[in-house]
């Protein structure tokens, strides 16, 4: 909740201008039971139906100024609301990223959060900006109206209305409950949904389609229970605020008469009460406590959810500068909670420039893990990961950006030109540079086939194959000024002659290269390999490691059965 009121604070000039557009849009409210009183008074009660007239047409005149003033509120409502969600989902994602317990997996829950949850805060907040602080101007613009042109009538409509009013909020804290309910069943639908379809493989492996199904069926089922009793208490909601409304309607047509008989007020008088009522006071309060019940209670607890899945990151980013281009691991061990296996143990290793390492190992066995270590994305649980003397993720972000680079085996193409996807990292690269990197990355003959670097791209890629988009993502890194660069399965898409020329023209750098291996090939063309068996890495020579690894002898039998005849396997 911090947070959000600071972000909206951040903003404090478009909520005071729709803040003032408010005023101009309650106009109508304050003077309308007047303007439609003297109408009466004034003009056809005492035989001047040409002032009734004009008495009226003053009234259109200030409606049509407040439904200008409305306009004006919706015009600029994206100038609050749009940095608000822009902000919110980048406190998710820090979160997500954030978060040592994190599986590193595809999370639908994280999704939904952004889809759901954040939209949900987005939207509640353009309907508390226009629909609860229109219909709270509202409100208080008739009742102070209704005060100076009816006061002996005042009564009628406060008490009725402030009961109904305490009555429900004694409902909100129930309300809350089941919408609470509907988020965290929304999550779960999401998460059980999103497991199966990350895992179809495995479900159809297992024959397990029937648990799959019963799983999703149980979550859905919950979903359903609690947005049933959401609208049950939704409805108790409307009839409270029904009764309450109404009620002094009642009293009106009760009490009126014999105040007009007795002189205490004027047909005029009771007329614009009337009108106060029924144009402005009853609306106002319907739609104040359906938005109280539905936007608010809704953004109250999206909010909440949101800080609870998104924490909020008390450390502040690093500043420090690197004194080199040097990496030094040193005793490294990383596990995703204290009490797993972990998946590196005591990997100690120096890079320095012009060094190409090539990391190989069964799969899930933690080369990608290794990677994000190397990026700062994550920090070790025991020893420490120093890039130029200094620990990686104390590095300034500016720095840490701009001097290590990650490809990832999945490809991120946005909707535009090439040039705008290859000058993502490097805005101030020429034409000249961005067809330089991808001629060496060897995707020339790609952009000479799609129309140079003018040729449009679809949203994530639409129209390339997953090879020609890596080899776009390549030609994106290559041209920057990073002095290191982590492949990590980043040519899977490649056959492999391409895959050797991308990783000979990134090694031509001079700079650090480190490749996690999709192929074995890799770790021929690389100075060392590191071995990752779960045990303790080992980290040699391509020759070194055949005689002493029997895991790596192994990987590259089966990948080329000759190295048997070279040499030979290490006993165990």
């Amino acid at each position: 909740m911090r947070f959000y009121l600071s972000t909206l604070a951040g903003h404090r000039k478009g909520v005071l201008v729709l803040l003032g557009w408010s005023m101009l849009e309650g106009i109508p409210a304050f003077f309308g039971g007047r303007l439609v009183g003297s109408a009466v008074d004034r003009g056809f009660a005492a035989g001047k139906p040409l002032a009734g007239v004009l008495w009226l047409l003053s009234f259109a005149v200030l409606a049509v100024v407040g439904a200008w003033g409305q306009r004006q509120v919706f015009a600029r409502l994206g100038e609050v609301v749009e940095p608000m969600r822009d902000a919110l989902v980048t406190r998710v994602v820090e979160g997500v990223l954030n978060d040592p317990s994190h599986r590193r997996t595809p999370d639908a829950s994280a999704v939904a959060m952004i889809t759901r949850h954040v939209e949900v805060v987005r939207d509640a907040t353009a309907g508390v900006l226009v629909q609860a602080r229109a219909l709270l101007v509202t409100t208080i613009a008739a009742l102070v109206g209704l005060a100076t042109t009816a006061a002996a009538l005042i009564w009628l409509v406060v008490l009725p209305i402030v009961a109904a009013l305490l009555l429900f909020g004694l409902m909100l804290p129930s309300l809350a409950k089941r919408q609470r309910d509907v988020v965290m069943a929304d999550e779960s639908t999401a998460e059980a949904s999103g497991s199966v379809l990350t895992g179809l493989r495995d479900v159809a492996a297992c024959q397990a389609s029937t648990e799959a199904y019963q799983d999703v069926a149980k979550q859905i089922n919950r979903q359903a229970r609690a947005t049933t009793a959401v609208a049950w208490a939704n409805s108790l909601r409307a009839t409270v605020i029904a009764v309450g409304g109404f009620a002094p309607v009642v009293l009106l047509v009760a009490f009126a008469p014999p105040l007009v008989a007795s002189g205490q007020l004027t047909t005029g008088a009771v007329l614009a009460a009337v009108v106060y009522l029924t144009n402005s006071v009853n609306p106002a309060l319907h739609g104040l406590a359906r938005t109280t019940s539905t936007v608010v209670m809704r953004l109250m607890v999206a909010l909440k959810r949101l800080q609870e899945a998104a924490p909020r990151i008390d450390r502040e980013p690093g500043a420090e500068t690197p004194a080199n281009g040097t990496f030094v691991l040193q005793d490294v061990t990383f596990g995703w909670s204290p009490e797993s296996e972990p998946v590196l143990r005591g990997l100690s290793l120096n890079l320095r420039p012009g060094d190409h390492l090539a990391v190989v190992g069964p799969s899930g066995i933690g080369k990608s893990t290794m990677a994000s270590l190397l990026t700062g994305l994550m920090p070790p649980g025991n020893g420490c990961v120093l890039f130029g003397g200094v620990p990686v993720d104390r590095v300034s972000p500016a720095i840490r950006h701009h001097s290590i680079a990650l490809i990832p085996q999945e490809t991120y193409l946005f909707t535009g030109t090439v040039r705008e996807n290859l000058a993502l990292l490097a805005p101030w690269a020429t034409d000249e540079d961005l067809t330089a990197a991808a001629t060496m990355v060897g995707a020339k003959p790609l952009l000479d086939k799609i129309g140079g670097l003018n040729a449009s791209i679809g949203h994530g890629g639409e129209g390339l194959s997953a090879g020609e988009a890596q080899l776009l993502a390549l030609a994106r890194v290559y041209v920057t000024s990073a002095g290191v660069v982590i492949l990590d399965e980043a040519t899977s898409h490649l056959d492999p002659a391409a895959e050797a020329r991308v990783e000979r023209a990134f090694a031509q750098r001079n700079g650090i290269l480190v490749v996690i291996a999709h192929r074995l090939s890799s770790a021929l063309r690389a100075n060392r390999v590191l071995v990752m068996d779960g045990g303790k890495p080992l980290l040699g020579t391509h020759e070194q490691l055949l005689r002493t690894s029997a895991l790596y002898g192994q990987l590259m039998l089966a990948w080329d059965p000759t190295h048997r005849k070279e040499t030979p396997l290490p006993k165990r």
